[in-house]
């Protein structure tokens, strides 16, 4: 191994995709980014592994929804996971609590379920005593380690086959159909056919290796959305840090208190950040977005959602950027933490006691469905015959000369169609998660964690109902599926 001091780890971590690796005393240039590889592996002798009705790719809170609903309508699932848990950045990178749809009932059954679950081991998923909205509006409390085996608990009930640390390279096509997903294993190369798709990788990874039309970043700027790489910090005395964030900076932000409490970089507490800049322990970057939370279950432990890189050094489409953000976090964290550490009272004895082992990307590629949602369809509070779910989460954009947020009425909200699901260009495909049809705007409001797994459980009533009775999927009309068997029926 060559060493590397401080300094020149920094240097490394902080270049820009364009720029040069430092590899001891010489510098590897980085090449132009790939386009979309498309490789055929139709006439390829590859293996089956597992054959199934329905192979959902990613299991994030969409594609578990999505596996787990498939299933319990009647169908056989095959689950394909790269990593060794399911709940993709619920459980892998930290993202706690599930921000709220802010509308009343806005929870479909698998939510609905899902709480009952919670409930079950001893926890309240409420974020407060007296929510602000019923079912759907106030932020979800789903404590990681348990999210992740409740996930596999369902998984088990309805014999969802879960197929963990298996990579997607590719896909088999025939005649306007995906016939089989390729995924990379211990076992070396290998196929699961099946008859219905549903891309849940986030980033529309199984979309784009059979070409379905995508984009990525700001229609504007082109830039993809801030990523953030969370960490939590254990031995925290939360009593002694909601005393000095609300009795010292007088910083009435978070209207709870221990055990469900938070602190964030506020107009009350700017000062105390930008002191930390002024004494050199922190830099800018640092604390440019600071939050954390206390966790549920999980009693002397905060949940810090930050720190966050910044879109114009790190692209959320380019693989060597997502490297060089992790490595750059990694440096920010133990600078955050020491900070905590010297400055909170009640963080004094606090340890990094959990850091993500996936980073956290808000946006990068999203399909071209057949129908493609945009900002104005949030502004006009948009209904559809087709809607699946409902929401009223702001445009949320985490880059600073992007930020249009701009709550609806209270009442109000918009829906998701169905037809955001699917593409023109193959019949048996379903795409759920941030990766819909929508453009960055309207993205930005639908990629929170119940919107996602609405969108999960909606494509896996689609999939069981389209196998039952011959029809593509992507000919379905959501409005048309019997109102009980539907997670979801229009308010429009």
């Amino acid at each position: 191994m060559i060493p590397i001091s401080r300094r020149d780890l920094l240097k490394f971590a902080g270049i820009t995709a364009a720029g040069a690796v430092l590899n001891s005393n010489k510098t590897v240039e980085a090449a132009e980014p790939p386009k979309q590889q498309n490789f055929n592996f139709n006439g390829a002798q590859i293996p089956t592994l597992l054959r199934a009705d329905v192979c959902v790719v990613g299991g994030g809170p969409a594609g578990t929804a999505a596996a787990v609903t498939a299933a319990r309508n009647g169908a056989s699932v095959v689950l394909i996971e790269q990593g060794t848990v399911l709940g993709g950045l619920q459980t892998q990178g930290l993202v706690y609590p599930a921000m709220p749809t802010r509308i009343f009932n806005s929870d479909t059954p698998y939510i609905a379920d899902l709480n009952k679950r919670f409930a079950m081991h001893g926890i309240n998923v409420s974020f407060t005593e007296e929510p602000k909205y019923a079912n759907g509006g106030d932020a979800r409390e789903y404590t990681p380690e348990l999210l992740a085996f409740i996930y596999d608990e369902l998984c088990a009930d309805y014999k969802v086959n879960v197929l963990y640390n298996a990579t997607l390279i590719g896909a088999n096509t025939t005649g306007g159909k995906i016939t089989a997903a390729i995924v990379h294993t211990v076992e070396g190369l290998s196929k699961i056919e099946a008859n219905i798709f549903i891309d849940a990788t986030g980033d529309a990874a199984l979309s784009r290796f059979v070409g379905v039309p995508s984009v990525r970043g700001s229609e504007h700027t082109g830039r993809n959305q801030k990523m953030s790489f969370r960490f939590e910090m254990g031995g925290v005395e939360e009593m002694k840090v909601y005393k000095f964030f609300v009795k010292k900076l007088k910083d009435g932000w978070c209207e709870s208190k221990p055990p469900e409490f938070e602190f964030a970089k506020t107009t009350h507490t700017e000062k105390f950040y930008y002191e930390g800049i002024q004494r050199g322990e922190v830099t800018k970057d640092d604390v440019a977005y600071i939050q954390a939370f206390t966790i549920l279950g999980k009693p002397g432990t905060m949940s810090m959602n930050c720190p966050e890189v910044s879109p114009f050094l790190y692209s959320s489409t380019s693989a060597l950027d997502r490297s060089k953000a992790i490595q750059q976090c990694r440096i920010m964290i133990r600078r955050l933490a020491n900070f905590f550490k010297k400055n909170i009272p009640g963080f004094k004895k606090a340890y990094i006691s959990r850091e993500a082992s996936m980073l956290g990307v808000r946006e990068s590629w999203r399909i071209r469905g057949k129908y493609y949602m945009t900002g104005e369809d949030y502004f006009n509070a948009q209904k559809f015959p087709d809607a699946i779910c409902r929401s009223a989460y702001p445009i949320d954009i985490h880059d600073e000369s992007l930020n249009f947020e701009k709550p609806l009425a209270n009442g109000e909200f918009y829906e998701i169609p169905y037809r955001a699901l699917i593409t023109n260009e193959f019949s048996n495909l379903l795409v759920v998660g941030r990766c819909i049809s929508a453009n960055f705007a309207a993205q930005a409001s639908v990629r929170i964690q119940p919107t996602c797994m609405s969108m999960g459980e909606a494509a896996g009533i689609a999939a069981a109902y389209g196998l039952k009775n011959n029809i593509a999927v992507n000919n379905i009309d959501w409005a048309n599926l019997p109102a009980e068997i539907r997670s979801y029926v229009s308010a429009g």
